[in-house]
């Protein structure tokens, strides 16, 4: 269990540091619909990194059962180790730009639906999210744990994953007044460096995810 979880702990801060959604829940606690809008985008967070992480692990366990089984996650670990390098260029390539997108301009008008929503999207959905959440999928159903070992580990990635979301939602709800200023200025540095903090996140996730891969063939 102690390798596992230790091997997932590296995957979850780079979910947790993705600067988007952490934008995306600063704006929507700082919105006129805060109280619904920054509940519902957790939930929908939670509920993507869980989803997607529990489908890989039944897929990971199941392909390790049989012969040959180790062999094809180490390979599949290989893969996911490179497109999150070559995310991590793609990333790197688009420093400079700091536009805004068009939905973060929405936000104001967002009900509990909508941001639940857009929690899944950029959860399940987006790219570098779902590379690492399909990578601890894979860590935790090729991980020998048991079904219990399994949903201990995949409670502690998600809990951990959707740490930086949730802290702002809940601070919010409990404090709104004193945690206002610092939230906007949080917001404000990772919208100006969104693609250099996520280049690096997923250059050295990457790296840890191929090597693990490559480690598994020996």
């Amino acid at each position: 269990m102690g390798a596992v979880i230790g091997d997932l702990l590296p995957l979850a801060v780079g979910v947790a540091i993705s600067p988007i959604p952490i934008v995306a829940v600063v704006l929507m606690v700082l919105s006129r619909n805060a109280r619904v809008a920054g509940p519902g985008f957790g939930t929908g967070w939670v509920a993507g990194i869980l989803v997607v992480t529990a489908i890989v692990t039944v897929i990971a366990g199941s392909l390790g059962s049989g012969s040959g089984g180790g062999t094809a996650a180490a390979w599949i670990e290989i893969v996911l180790g490179v497109a999150l390098i070559v995310l991590a260029f793609t990333q790197w390539r688009s420093r400079a730009d700091t536009a805004t997108p068009e939905w973060m301009r929405a936000i104001d008008e967002f009900t509990f639906g909508k941001a639940a929503g857009l929690g899944v999207v950029l959860s399940a959905v987006n790219p570098k999210n779902l590379l690492l959440c399909v990578s601890a999928g894979v860590t935790i159903g090729n991980g020998g744990l048991g079904v219990g070992g399994d949903i201990v580990a995949l409670v502690v990635f998600t809990v951990l994953a959707a740490a930086s979301v949730l802290v702002p939602v809940v601070g919010y709800l409990v404090a709104a007044d004193r945690i206002s200023g610092a939230l906007a200025t949080v917001k404000d540095w990772l919208q100006a460096n969104n693609h250099l903090v996520m280049a690096i996140v997923l250059l050295i996730m990457g790296a840890a995810v191929f090597g693990k891969g490559v480690g598994g063939l020996g």
